[in-house]
């Protein structure tokens, strides 16, 4: 794992049933790095994560995973990833915080090998981690939306990945949860060193939080450092959407909202 790069996206295109959804696609992410991957509906971002993970093949170009081919990569348990379906939760589902956390070492000991001691502590430590301790025995399903996504990062965390990948993981997330949860991934981010990927269309938390910032829309219309992106933050959004936007910053509601033909509004929870 010498290589700087966790993540190398090269020339990748992809089509579902001849409707192109990624368009040469270059992308380098650095060990360390926090990346938001934005873009608006059906740009393409969770496809190009399908891709990273090997569930989709390219139609043309290449990923390479710390320096290895997607499809030749073994290290997974080196990488996390959250799903943004992981918080719709069936309320009756049997299992404690406790239980779906650990279902997280099953790549590492096994389906049905019974966890050491040692492992455990692992899972007490990943529940620590994301601020749910307390919770520790209680059903899955009786905790709230924000609670749950803590849950499934602990899930994520407990095989000790050096790649934690989230798409659109405030989905059903309360508003007043959403800093504190952004918080947590960057002290991941800072602390741990983790390489993170967040696939996200609230642009205003995204860009206070990551260190890097991506825009897809098909193809890559901008990828740099957080502050070039602040700077020019109007014109790449226009960029990606094709026309132009209204930034409507630090929204306090989640509410739908309508498009006309010339416009799009870009909004933010306040967080």
């Amino acid at each position: 794992m010498k290589n700087t790069f966790a993540v190398e996206i090269n020339n990748v295109s992809f089509a579902y049933r001849h409707q192109n959804v990624l368009e040469e696609v270059n992308l380098s992410i650095p060990q360390g790095s926090f990346l938001g991957l934005v873009g608006p509906n059906g740009s393409g971002k969770s496809t190009l994560i399908k891709c990273l993970l090997g569930l989709l093949t390219p139609d043309t170009g290449s990923i390479y995973l710390y320096g290895q081919p997607v499809k030749k990569f073994n290290d997974w348990s080196n990488v996390g990833f959250v799903s943004q379906k992981a918080n719709s939760f069936n309320s009756g589902f049997p299992a404690t915080v406790f239980e779906v956390v650990s279902m997280g070492l099953f790549g590492k000991v096994g389906l049905f090998r019974f966890l050491t001691k040692k492992h455990k502590e692992k899972v007490r430590e990943a529940i620590g981690q994301v601020g749910m301790e307390e919770f520790m025995n209680e059903n899955i399903g009786q905790l709230s939306g924000g609670q749950q996504q803590r849950v499934f990062i602990a899930r994520a965390l407990v095989s000790d990945p050096t790649l934690l990948i989230l798409d659109e993981p405030t989905v059903g997330v309360d508003a007043n949860s959403v800093a504190n949860f952004y918080t947590m991934l960057k002290e991941l981010n800072e602390k741990r060193h983790m390489t993170l990927i967040l696939v996200t269309h609230d642009i205003g938390a995204m860009s206070e939080y990551v260190t890097d910032v991506a825009c897809l829309n098909k193809c890559l219309h901008f990828h740099g450092n957080k502050k070039v992106f602040e700077e020019n933050k109007e014109a790449m959004i226009t960029a990606m959407y094709g026309h132009e936007v209204n930034l409507l910053e630090h929204n306090h509601d989640h509410t739908h909202h309508d498009h006309d033909h010339d416009h799009d509004d870009v909004r933010s929870q306040e967080l």
